[in-house]
């Protein structure tokens, strides 16, 4: 390795150029710290890349095969002639690259240094990047995460969220070993462009995090739609042929179809970064960081998806943001990862903010915690769309709301008011004067905060 006694030399120092490293980067910058920026790939990460975004954009696609295969419902005699996938991807593509120029061009007007290469952290305030040493007074470590394969061969009919994203056509049918964010946005997407789907899930329920109404009422729904799943079993092993793909249970029960999408979750990319040499402390692959995102170990924080915790592309800008302010000295404030806002863009969305009612109980006592479902049937704009769906208000009695949960389509549209809620401390008290604007589905909220009250309006 060169000399690092003349490296070049920056306030702060970051591996990985993902949604925590470039928002780092960027206030930063705002804050007058010099930044250097390290990215083997293209900077956006995952999030950009092969996930969030590009994700979205297939749903939106799915979205409107809906809208033109129910359009005589309401009245608009559309038909859904045929999906041509080279469309969805050039679609999908183009707002990829439209989201990537923005950024490069951003991170270069606020003179950001990008350092294009292959990271590796040498010592408590160097980094190598292909032989070349960079210092930094600040270290800060955002390498993101890849998705997990549980040591399934990933090729031909089996897949991950990355190849998914770029397939050249639809399969009849496929299988989605993971019923969580991942899967159910998958098997969303392709159950509206026609493919037979079936979600296993190794756990008793799908998307097994929310609260137990949010699921109950997911799972009615994917019925309705024909998606098919299987719960409380997990897989023991998935095979392919030239003819199909097929998942083998652990009580022997199989599954064949066209693909497999393996979406089991996402494992943190650490390994062979240098890491552990330099004494930074970790869990199964993980960073464990301080609440503050510092390592213990010189100037070194972590950030984003390597810290254990939720796994979201808006926690990483939050993280880091937190980061630069803390070493700026500003003492930001700390947000628990179980008051960060959550959204999934299945159909019916789900959003949720907060305890569910069984993480509440367990918080605060089974009888010091009382709930209050409102039904998006008595609602005007969910009836107008056509969905179905409740909005869930979870408070300390005679305290705060401490967790807002909601499904139903577009629902993750709400995700705003309810994340000031819980992270305000709001009482349903405080709620119930303030005017929701009519016909929306943002007036679900204030009808269940007027009912948690007691002074339900139409209830």
């Amino acid at each position: 390795m060169a000399d690092t006694a003349t490296a070049q030399e920056f306030d702060v120092l970051i591996l990985g150029g993902g949604s925590a490293g470039y928002s780092a980067a960027l206030r930063a910058v705002q804050l007058d710290l010099s930044v250097g920026l390290i990215e083997k790939a293209k900077v956006g990460g995952t999030c950009l890349h092969t996930g969030c975004i590009p994700t979205k954009a297939y749903l939106h696609s799915a979205e409107l095969a809906e809208n033109a295969r129910e359009g005589a419902k309401y009245g608009i005699n559309t038909a859904l002639e045929s999906i041509d996938m080279a469309k969805v991807r050039e679609y999908k593509d183009g707002v990829v690259a439209g989201k990537f120029k923005g950024l490069t061009g951003l991170l270069k007007m606020k003179k950001v240094t990008v350092i294009e290469g292959s990271g590796r952290l040498v010592g408590q305030d160097t980094i190598d990047v292909d032989g070349v040493p960079y210092k930094g007074k600040n270290i800060v470590l955002a390498s993101g995460s890849t998705a997990k394969t549980m040591g399934i061969e990933i090729g031909g009919r089996i897949l991950t969220s990355t190849e998914a994203l770029n397939m050249e056509s639809l399969p009849k049918s496929a299988i989605v070993l993971g019923g969580g964010v991942i899967g159910v946005e998958f098997a969303s997407v392709w159950k509206s462009f026609g493919v037979d789907v079936t979600i296993v899930e190794g756990l008793p329920s799908l998307v097994p995090n929310e609260d137990p109404s949010i699921i109950k009422n997911l799972e009615r729904a994917f019925k309705k739609r024909g998606i098919k799943f299987n719960t409380g079993t997990f897989f023991e092993k998935v095979e392919q042929n030239d003819d199909a793909a097929k998942v083998t249970l652990s009580d022997g029960k199989t599954f064949e179809a066209d693909i497999v999408l393996v979406a089991v979750g996402r494992g943190p990319v650490t390994e062979g970064l240098g890491y552990e040499e330099q004494g930074v402390p970790m869990d199964r692959g993980f960073v464990t960081a301080n609440e503050r995102l510092h390592t213990g170990v010189g100037n070194i924080y972590a950030i984003g998806d390597i810290v254990p915790g939720v796994q979201l592309a808006h926690r990483g800008y939050q993280h880091g943001i937190f980061v630069a302010e803390e070493i700026a000295g500003l003492n930001p404030v700390v947000v628990e990862d179980v008051n960060i806002p959550k959204v999934t863009f299945c159909e019916p969305e789900i959003m949720s903010v907060g305890y569910s009612e069984p993480k509440a109980a367990e918080k605060f006592g089974k009888d010091a915690i009382e709930t209050q479902e409102y039904n998006l049937a008595g609602n005007g704009k969910s009836s107008i769309l056509g969905t179905s769906g409740i909005i869930k208000l979870v408070r300390v009695k005679d305290g705060p709301i401490v967790g807002v949960h909601g499904i139903g389509g577009r629902i993750g549209e709400q995700i705003g008011e309810s994340q000031l809620i819980v992270n305000w401390e709001a009482y349903p008290e405080d709620l119930a004067p303030l005017i929701h604007a009519h016909p929306t589905q943002n007036e679900s909220i204030g009808e269940a905060a007027l009912a948690l009250a007691g002074k339900p309006l139409h209830g």
